[in-house]
């Protein structure tokens, strides 16, 4: 009988826990804004991703035992090949809808990327990165790496000649790490290349990816319910207003989001070729198509190893390539310095405080221009990567492309970085002189004395708070010890923060602001 009453009493618990969380969740803020459908694009592509990879998997054999084959594809009749690429030719031309269903899976990937990285510059141009969110950035930045990684192991799965060419780029740039290369090769492709990469990658692509990924968008979930919405300045908005919708609106508008995304993407793999492995053939070690390029996720590993000079020098017994270590080192610190850039941030402007206003990337030309540089550093590597294609097309010396790319790789970062920086310090005066003075209106009148002047617009509190009422925060002073010193890390912090500083245009305070409305009025 006691434990009959335990046993009830713990359901009334666990049924109180609920019913106060879903309490919780009625009465909790979601936001609004239209950036967050960009975050919500993802995870819709990302169910439709799961969906068509689950009935993929009853039509698809990883197996790469060589068969011949026989099927409906007369091209292809005959020749030889493993069953992972027979089997993606069956599903293409024999099963009802497979081809459609394969290029929904392709087309889904593709948009689920491109909506992350989208999702990340938003989330660094305004500012949303910063404290407390900064774990929101470091999940956005682990999204996109985990994505980057199940496109590759998903296109390497058909073993046709196009994948197959870029796994022996990936041999490649693995045995050319010193001291493990070779491991790493025979550990990946379960033997000498080409060996039975399906063996790694087929598990990794299905179990362990997707898996980590639900763990990613759950956390991504929990820490925007936690942090709540960050809010678009202006209005009159201060940093306690919080303004969003209920969660029955933001439930209908997300499942519309949802079928609204899902039509889209069946739409174009109705209508948009992608990945017609048919046309590459199987993978041949000996072979490689023409023109050959990875995903456009990948395409800057494709470029930095195409732009990297030829170099090579022998250093304790061993060979050392720079053409090979050098691409890799670099993507691998512009991943590192993307993900700790807040942290980073952070420590130079000395800014500790919670920001729950988004800030317009004008008011803040450093950041802004940072960006700007590294989307050109990423645009160089990615263009080189479709070299040889550009090339023809326009038909220019691919030599003579490449050396512009290596140029253009050192000082486009840079011209960026010094335009950016410029157009929205301008873009700052300007706001600063429409709050002053009231925008222009075209309308000319003459005056008593016989002159002529333009009549100005005044503009309303919200459009000045937005304008010319943003947050500030000052450089970072130097502070000396009782001995009157300081550290080298100290010194380069003020350095730095006042280099992240310099040129910007400090707000208007809210009495300048009404001490130059009071004047206008009284010489009216």
């Amino acid at each position: 009988m006691g434990g009959l009453q335990v046993r009830h009493v713990r359901n009334i618990r666990s049924r109180s826990r609920l019913a106060d969380l879903f309490a919780t969740m009625r009465t909790k803020t979601f936001p609004d804004h239209w950036s967050v459908m960009l975050a919500q694009i993802s995870v819709c592509s990302f169910i439709v991703v799961a969906i068509s990879g689950v009935v993929l998997m009853f039509f698809y054999d990883p197996s790469m035992e060589q068969v011949t084959y026989a099927g409906s594809y007369g091209p292809l009749t005959g020749a030889e090949m493993s069953r992972a690429f027979a089997s993606t030719l069956d599903l293409s031309f024999e099963v009802r809808g497979g081809l459609l269903l394969r290029q929904v899976h392709h087309w889904s990937s593709l948009v689920m990327t491109a909506a992350i990285v989208l999702h990340l510059l938003w989330l660094f141009f305004a500012g949303a990165f910063r404290k407390p969110r900064q774990q929101t950035w470091l999940t956005v930045v682990a999204l996109l790496v985990v994505t980057m990684a199940a496109g590759m192991t998903g296109s390497a799965l058909p073993d046709d000649l196009l994948s197959g060419s870029s796994m022996a780029v990936l041999d490649g740039v693995l045995r050319a790490t010193p001291v493990v290369g070779t491991w790493l090769s025979g550990l990946l492709f379960g033997g000498p290349f080409p060996g039975d990469i399906n063996a790694v990658f087929y598990p990794v692509h299905v179990v362990v990816l997707p898996a980590v990924l639900v763990i990613a968008f759950v956390a991504m979930a929990i820490l925007g319910l936690r942090h709540g919405p960050a809010q678009p300045a202006g209005g009159g908005r201060t940093k306690a207003d919080v303004v969003g919708t209920n969660l029955r609106t933001f439930t209908a508008r997300s499942v519309g989001l949802f079928f609204l995304v899902s039509g889209v993407i069946t739409l174009m793999a109705a209508t948009l070729t992608v990945n017609p492995t048919g046309q590459y053939g199987p993978a041949n070690p000996a072979a490689a198509t023409a023109g050959s390029s990875p995903g456009w996720y990948l395409a800057f590993l494709d470029g930095a190893l195409r732009l990297a000079p030829g170099w090579e020098f022998v250093w304790m017994g061993r060979t050392w390539s720079v053409a090979l270590l050098l691409p890799v080192l670099v993507c691998t610190l512009f991943l590192l310095a993307l993900a700790a850039y807040p942290y980073l941030e952070q420590w130079v402007t000395g800014d500790s405080d919670d920001h729950q206003l988004l800030e317009r990337p004008r008011n803040n030309p450093t950041r802004t221009g940072l960006g700007v540089a590294g989307m050109v550093f990423y645009g160089v590597l990615w263009a080189a990567a479709g070299s040889n294609t550009i090339a023809l097309e326009f038909d220019i010396s691919v030599e003579g492309f490449m050396y512009a790319l290596q140029a253009l790789l050192v000082v486009g970062p840079v011209t960026g970085f010094v335009i950016a920086r410029r157009i929205c310090i301008g873009l700052q005066r300007r706001d600063r002189a429409i709050v002053l003075h009231g925008r222009e209106s075209g309308r000319v009148v003459r005056t008593r004395s016989g002159g002529y002047v333009e009549v100005h617009l005044a503009v309303d509190a919200g459009e000045r708070q937005r304008l010319a009422g943003y947050e500030d925060h000052p450089p970072v002073p130097l502070h000396r010890d009782v001995h009157g010193k300081t550290t080298l890390a100290q010194r380069l912090q003020v350095r730095l923060s006042r280099l992240f500083y310099r040129d910007r245009i400090a707000p208007l305070a809210m009495a300048e602001l009404s001490r130059d409305r009071h004047d206008r009025s009284s010489t009216q």
